[in-house]
């Protein structure tokens, strides 16, 4: 039976981050996202001038996939690692700033800069591309947080692919409120704990 343990998680929500759950970061500035997350982008001492032009999900998963990974060579294609990020919302934040470019038909200046992220799984290409993250990719939209079919997704993807390592959980951005709870899980290994949906719902509801 494989085992997959909870190598580390990060959860980051409006002016706080906590890091395998203990408080790491807290701002002021909790009811605007992009300051916000610019805040956690200088507290990580993160280096990356494409993060600037990204909408405010690519940046949330970015910032959380940053920490996680902190431990591994960003430079280092990496063949036994994979991503799976969820989310109920998918690209609307990006989607309803985009309208707000085109809706009148008189004034319409389509922006190719938001057009690029109205799609939910750009996020899963940023952080690959920023990690060289070869493995299987994916992002799930759903009604709202599951844990059990969140954790036979990531035992699926892991199982079927054979990837070591997979950056796995919940990232959402709307109405100004970011929410990540991602966790990178590891085929064996000596984690924080075993991945099962106990662990899973404790993740997404703490």
């Amino acid at each position: 039976m494989m085992e997959i343990r909870i190598r580390k998680h990060i959860r980051i929500m409006p002016g706080k981050v906590w890091l395998n759950g203990a408080a790491g970061f807290e701002s002021a500035r909790k009811g605007d996202a992009q300051a916000f997350l610019m805040e956690v982008y200088h507290w990580l001492g993160a280096d990356c001038r494409k993060f600037f032009k990204m909408d405010l999900l690519s940046k949330l998963g970015w910032l959380a996939s940053e920490w996680l990974m902190a431990e591994f060579d960003p430079e280092q294609p990496k063949e036994d690692t994979g991503i799976v990020f969820f989310n109920s919302y998918a690209s609307l934040e990006t989607d309803s700033r985009f309208q707000e470019t085109i809706r009148n038909r008189e004034a319409c200046f389509p922006s190719p800069a938001g057009f690029v992220y109205t799609l939910p799984n750009i996020v899963a290409g940023e952080v690959a591309i920023r990690h060289k993250i070869r493995g299987e990719t994916a992002f799930y939209v759903l009604p709202r947080p599951d844990s059990r079919r969140m954790t036979a997704l990531v035992y699926d993807t892991l199982r079927s692919t054979g990837l070591k390592y997979l950056l796995a959980g919940w990232l959402e951005v709307y109405g100004d409120l970011p929410d990540a709870r991602v966790m990178l899980c590891e085929n064996g290994g000596n984690g924080l704990g075993p991945l099962d949906a106990l662990h899973m719902e404790n993740l997404l509801t703490n």
